[in-house]
């Protein structure tokens, strides 16, 4: 029997702006691994799924962006503010350019 390999995300997203983000935080939901990426892309899980990406429930009860907050904090105190807002920006893209791209592909069906 073949076996049928997982994609984090659609194949014409690869080069959306911050899909190694997306896809390494997928990787780390689908093992259970507690990291800044699982935590951001946990937090943007409802317009991630709402583009047709496949985002697993996070492992933890905690708000997702107080975890992501909480993770960066835990690495550097002093960088953790700037990081987060980073991250944040770079998932915001992601999600923009897969909406905008849902939209296109919606109005281009025959």
């Amino acid at each position: 029997m073949k076996q049928m390999s997982y994609v984090a995300i659609p194949p014409h997203m690869d080069d959306f702006p911050g899909a190694e983000l997306v896809r390494e935080g997928i990787e780390d939901l689908r093992h259970g691994r507690d990291t800044t990426s699982a935590a951001l892309v946990s937090m943007a899980a409802p317009r991630l799924r709402f583009v047709g990406v496949d985002v697993p429930a996070p492992p933890d009860e905690k708000p997702n962006n107080i975890r992501l907050y909480d993770l960066l904090d835990k690495e550097d105190p002093a960088s953790a503010h700037s990081r987060y807002n980073a991250l944040v920006r770079r998932i915001v893209s992601f999600a923009s350019a897969a909406e905008h791209d849902r939209s296109r592909r919606q109005r281009d069906k025959p």
